[in-house]
Order: structure tokens, then sequence, then C-alpha cells
């Protein structure tokens, strides 16, 4: 049947191309996805929240050791107007309590120390590994078309340098500021408490001290923003180059990889000195507010204990809480440094985990018709299917189309025309932009996606296998299956002599992406594990382009027992393929133009005869 004319679309995008309108942004364009309002706290929220109680008990050690850490101060006071006069009138009691007082002291902060770094430890481990969860499971829920848009650098950047950044506030940086803020609770009450006047005086240098941390909140952010741009834009280049290796160095980019790969390196180490920069400029100011504010307090303290307004103990204690107070100051600099630099990541973690699947799970999912034993494939219906990718032009006008219960269709058509679009839409890797998709009557948006899967199967042109053995991707189509049920799917297929004749047989590793084997094995494997799957309806997307003449007719030795009984839908770019076909269509801009057996288009006079009389000349 022939869609209805319509104006011809933009070309259909192939891969990793995609046609751009002119004047259209793409915010996947930048490093940065738009974080809605609020989605940073609530994620930190939500990663905190299951361990209230954890977070309450590290609190209430850490509230309990500074209070013996600040306690030392007070003890020399006391020792300094009261113990040692007492031990020069023979009474040694209240020196000896103040050491075994400061000894208590001194232990009971060390252990309370200790088992705050242990809580806080294993606190901070399972926030990592929650978030490091919610990234990697959330990107696999998230759809293709959003992985075709966003770098697979851009993710390796978000769940390692980004929850890198925030390891190191939660392992550092907060603890340093909430010994910051409780050193500077228990000081300032106890400043007030020994001298209304030295503690009003310490308090009036936090006025400048507090201009100094906004001023530093303030510049430092962009900074850090653009550090974890830069990283990630280094993460980036790598990860495509090692990816790409291949045609790099078919086509010597080395240098020209090498260059640009610096230029990125360069701009990282430009942003990194920045931050550096800012963080000298704060720990420099910081330091000269706090040396001439404990300068003049101990200039005034002494004038005041040399006229016998002051007590020399109290002197001595506030100028050890003065330093304690203020030493602290560097490590809020490095908090705000670890902070500046988490907030920055956490941001772009958040804009990432608010990024919503473009083809969602149904509110209330049906499912597909019982298989009828005779006829185990399902009918296809393209019902007033259009499409369009979000950045670009039309590619399918209202298309309609009925593919028969167990018939095989080989779709044809030059490059651009829309073959690819239609696999990717009935493997429900996109949805129509209007109409609707039907298989045995039920629409595919509302069939859950374990479901959609067990009956649409999709096999690509470049088979994918992972790390692991023959036998474990075989599986991948139905992991519960036996080894059994996976030799002799392997054996229906042909491919159980070539995997017999490996050095370990099906337990042989093939490592990355199958390179211990050839590309027509991997695409036996490949079609093993769609057999082993037993879809309803199998895809196969230009599956046997890439392969040579013997490994092009394997395949089809295989296309041909997988085939058998399903609907079948054959991107074909080579017409052997099409032999196999009950059906063909020839698309063109999105349309399909032709529509017949493959002996009627052949002996007909348009575009597929001309096609075929090209391919039987290119054999002669």
């Amino acid at each position: 049947m022939t869609a209805p004319t319509t104006t011809a679309p933009n070309r259909d995008p192939d891969d990793d191309e995609r046609p751009v309108e002119q004047g259209v942004t793409d915010p996947f364009d930048h490093d940065d996805l738009p974080t809605p309002p609020g989605a940073t706290l609530a994620l930190l929220r939500s990663l905190l929240a299951p361990m209230k109680a954890r977070v309450a008990f590290t609190s209430v050690l850490l509230l309990l050791q500074q209070a013996a850490v600040q306690a030392g101060p007070l003890l020399v006071a006391y020792a300094i107007d009261r113990a040692v006069p007492a031990f020069r009138d023979g009474r040694h009691g209240p020196l000896v309590t103040v050491g075994v007082a400061y000894l208590v002291c001194a232990l009971a902060a060390g252990g309370l120390q200790f088992a705050f770094i242990g809580a806080s430890a294993r606190v901070n481990q399972d926030v990592l590994l929650d978030l490091r969860g919610r990234i990697f499971r959330h990107a696999q829920a998230l759809s293709i078309d959003f992985h075709e848009r966003y770098t697979s650098g851009r993710l390796i950047s978000r769940s390692t340098t980004d929850v890198e950044s925030l390891r190191e506030l939660l392992d550092e940086g907060l603890q340093e500021l909430i010994t910051v803020l409780l050193a500077f609770v228990y000081i300032s009450a106890m400043l007030l408490w020994l001298d209304l006047g030295l503690g009003a005086a310490a308090l009036a240098s936090f006025v400048p001290l507090y201009g100094l941390v906004r001023l530093y909140q303030r510049r430092a952010a962009g900074v850090y923003a653009a550090r974890s741009t830069a990283i990630a834009a280094v993460i980036v280049k790598f990860a495509e180059t090692m990816n790409g290796i291949r045609p790099v160095r078919a086509f010597r980019r080395e240098n020209a990889n090498d260059a640009e790969f610096r230029r990125l390196n360069s701009h990282h180490e430009r942003t990194n000195g920045d931050a550096i920069l800012e963080m000298a400029r704060y720990v420099v100011g910081s330091r000269v507010v706090a040396n001439i504010t404990v300068a003049a307090i101990v200039l005034w303290g002494a004038y005041r204990v040399a006229s016998e307004s002051l007590a020399l103990g109290v002197l001595a204690a506030a100028v050890l809480y003065l330093r304690r107070l203020y030493d602290p100051i560097d490590r809020l600099g490095m908090f705000l440094n670890s902070y500046q630099s988490a907030a920055a990541s956490l941001e772009k973690i958040a804009g990432l985990l608010a990024q919503r699947p473009s083809v969602p799970e149904p509110r209330e999912a049906r499912e597909l018709p019982a298989r009828v034993r005779d006829m185990p494939g399902r009918e296809v219906v393209f019902d007033g299917v259009r499409f369009a990718y979000r950045t670009g032009g039309e590619v399918l006008p209202r298309f309609d189309l009925t593919l028969a219960a167990g018939s095989t269709v080989a779709v044809v058509g030059s490059t651009g025309a829309g073959k690819s679009t239609l696999a990717k839409l009935l493997a429900r890797f996109y949805d129509p932009s209007s109409g609707r998709i039907l298989l045995d009557g039920v629409d595919l948006r509302d069939l859950a996606m374990p479901e959609l899967r067990r009956g649409v199967v999709m096999v690509t042109q470049e088979a994918f296998l992972f790390s692991g053995t023959v036998a474990e991707n075989i599986a991948i189509g139905r992991p519960d299956a036996t080894r059994e049920e996976i030799e002799r799917a392997a054996k229906a297929i042909g491919a159980h002599d070539f995997i017999s004749a490996l050095p370990d047989g099906y337990d042989t590793d093939v490592r990355k992406r199958g390179g211990r084997i050839s590309a027509g094995q991997r695409q036996l494997v490949a079609f093993a594990r769609a057999l082993l799957a037993d879809p309803a309806v199998l895809i196969l997307d230009e599956a046997t382009s890439s392969l040579d003449i013997p490994g092009e007719r394997a395949v089809q030795r295989a296309m041909s027992t997988v085939l058998q009984g399903r609907t079948a839908v054959v991107i074909a770019h080579r017409l052997s393929t099409v032999e196999i076909a009950d059906r063909v269509l020839v698309m063109e801009h999105g349309r399909i133009v032709e529509d017949g057996t493959p002996a009627e288009l052949v002996d007909g006079k348009g575009r597929f005869a001309d096609l075929h009389q090209a391919w039987r000349d290119s054999l002669a």
C-alpha cells in the first residue's frame, strides 16, 4: 500500500545524524542540562532522608567531641588563676584535678573523633553508593534520543568526576564546616562568659570575615561551574577518541586530536588555576583579619591585666580560644572550596536526574493477546503515523501500513529515505509525533517495556557483544535459559561449530565489544540471542551490510531460521537480503513509493527494478 501524498520532509537521519532546523537551539549542545528550580536541594534531601537517625547520631558525637576539645582553655584559665596559687599555698588537689580533667578531655576528644569519623564515613559512602546507582539506573531508563544527544563522556563525568567532588565535600569539607560552626558557638559563648568585652571584640571581627566569605562565594560559583564543564569536555574528548580509535588511526587523526585535546586540557588548567587563585585571595584576606584581631585583643588584654581589671588566666584562655577560633578559618576556606565544586557538580547531576524519558512507561499497562500456535507472529499496523525529531523537520509524513502476522517485509531505499526511523518507531525507541503503532491491536504506548521487549526484538547492523562469555551474550535474549537451550539456539542458527572451535567453547570470553571474534560471528551470536528470546516481531536493521560475502551468506542462512513463523521487518541495503522477503517496500522521503513481492517489483519498471538491475550488474 502507498501512503497518501504529502510534502516531502527532511531526510531520515541515520544513527548519529540529525537534521537541524536553522535557529533551533538544542540544550544538549551544552554540558549543563537545564535544572528545575529546587531540584538540587530536593536531590540532596532525598539522599539524606533514609539516614536521618545515623546523621543525628554522628551530630551528637561531634557535639560531644567539640565540648571536650573546647574545655581545654577553660581548664588552663582555672589552672593559672586558681590551681597554681593554691599549689603555692600547699594545696595540690586543684592542680591535680585540672591535670586529670585535661587528660580525660583529651582522651574523650580523641575517642569521640574516632567514632565520628567511622560513623560519618559509613553515611558518606552510603550516600555516594546511592547516588552512583541512581545515575546508572536513570541513564539506562532514559530514551534512545537522550543518549544520541548526550554523549557517554558526559555521563561518565557525571558519575565519576562530579560524584568525586561530592565525596570530597562529605569526607572533608562538611566535617570542617560543622567543626567550625560548633567551635564558633562554643568559643563565642566561652569568651562572652569569661569577659564580655573580649567576647564582643572577637565577635565584631567576624563582620569583615563574613564579607570575605560572601565575596568568595559569589566569585567562586562561576569558576567552579566552568571547571566542572572543562573537565567534562576533556573526558568526552578522551572517550570519543578511544571509542573511535580505528578511524583515528585509519585517517591519521592523531595530530589533530592531540591538538584539540591540548586545547581542552589547557582550558581545564586555566579554570583550575582560577579556582586556586580565588581560594588564595580568600585565605590571605581571612588571615590578615584574624591576625590583626588577635594582636589588638592581646594588646588590649595585656593593658587590662596590667591595670588589674582582667585576670591573667582569663587573658590566656581568651588568646587560646581566639587561636582556636581563627585557625579553622583556613579549613573553612577548604570547605568553601569543596562546597563550590560539589554544588556545581550536584547541580549538573540534578539536571541529569531531572530528565524524563521521552518514551515513558504507560500508566495502566495492557498485555498482548495470546499468540496463536500456528501463527506465532503478530500483526503490525502503522495508523496515521507522523514523526519528527526534536531538533529537525518532519521525517515521516502521514504514514499508514499494515504488516500481516508471520510475514517477512523488506524495506529498501536510498540513505535518508526513512527506513531506520520506521524500525526505531516499531521498536519504540521513539514515539510517533501523532498517530499510533498497533501490535495485534494494542498501541505500543500501552505496553509495559518488559512486555514490549518480549514481543519485539531488534538486531542492528553492529551486533554489540558485552564483555563476558559467548554463552552469557546469547543468554541476554533470555537470562533464565539453560545451557542446553543456549546451545540449541546456536545450533539452529549455525553458530555452534565456530563457537565450539573457540579456546573455551561457549565459555570463551569475547572481550570488549566481542573483539575476539569476527563481525560475521558476532552477527551469528546476535541472531542466536534473538532466536532464544523468541519474539513475535523481529526487526533486522541492515544486519548484513557490513559483512563480506562468506559472512553474509552464513548470516542469511541464520536469518532464514530466525525469521521462520515471525513477523519480520528487514531493513536492507544489499538486495541479496530482499530475496527471502514475502513483500518489499521501497521508501523515498518518508513515503512508500513501491509495494509488492520481490518478483513483481523486479519485473516492473520502477525504482526497485532499477536498483535490482544495478545490483546484478555489479555482480557480473
